[in-house]
């Protein structure tokens, strides 16, 4: 019978990094974490096996998906591969969250699936969701396509927050210009100066100085 737990083959030249935007380190020497989410024994050796011909060697694999959260907080994977038989969309998007689809590469493979759970997989955060079932030969391609969309959506949600981030910052601005304007009778121009003066001379950025004002006003109304 197979243990279930940690399982490790010979290091291969083949090992992959993870990309930057996951936060976990990279390099060579740098093994890809797989914990893999598999009930059945002999699926799960099966799974086992293509992984390390695949050159990724570090893997462990869970019987039962209760113990996933648990897991994941031992071991922090690079990614989650979850094999099922027929998921419903609840169990689909519990285990999107518990595995952390938002953080790192989520692989579903599915041997049914129920209309619409496409794409409410796509909405969860999974990277890839794989209907037909898993087999050896697909599993290489397919986590490798998962890695490549999640960097592409990771990057793309980092360039997202950050402008948001730009816009908030540009609306506290503005409002503690606004502030000024009115109060000490200056143009644009010339409140936009006395916040960035004042900002270096209290070695601070612009939107602090911003901020402190804006809140400042809002406890004086």
């Amino acid at each position: 019978m197979i243990e279930r737990g940690h399982f490790r083959a010979p290091a291969s030249p083949r090992d992959v990094s993870i990309a930057p935007e996951t936060g976990h380190a990279v390099g060579m020497e740098h093994r890809l974490k797989i914990v893999v989410v598999e009930a059945d024994e002999a699926r799960a050796r099966e799974i086992i096996d293509a992984l390390r011909e695949g050159g990724w060697a570090d893997v462990t694999v869970i019987g039962n998906d209760s113990a996933l959260t648990r897991t994941l907080n031992e071991t922090d994977p690079d990614l989650v591969l979850i094999d099922l038989e027929n998921p419903r969309r609840d169990s689909l998007e519990n285990l999107s969250e518990v595995s952390g689809a938002r953080q790192r590469p989520v692989a579903m493979f599915v041997d049914q699936s129920e209309p619409g759970l496409t794409a409410a997989a796509v909405n969860a955060g999974l990277s890839a969701y794989v209907v037909g079932g898993l087999s050896r030969e697909r599993i290489r391609p397919i986590l490798e396509t998962a890695i490549a969309r999640f960097r592409v959506m990771s990057k793309m949600q980092s360039e997202l927050d950050a402008a948001k981030a730009a816009l908030a910052e540009r609306k506290t601005i503005d409002r503690a210009k606004g502030l000024l304007i009115q109060a000490k009778g200056l143009s644009e121009d010339e409140a936009y100066r006395l916040l960035r003066k004042t900002a270096m001379d209290q070695g601070k950025r612009v939107v602090e100085v911003a901020q402190a004002l804006v809140t400042a006003s809002e406890l004086l109304r």
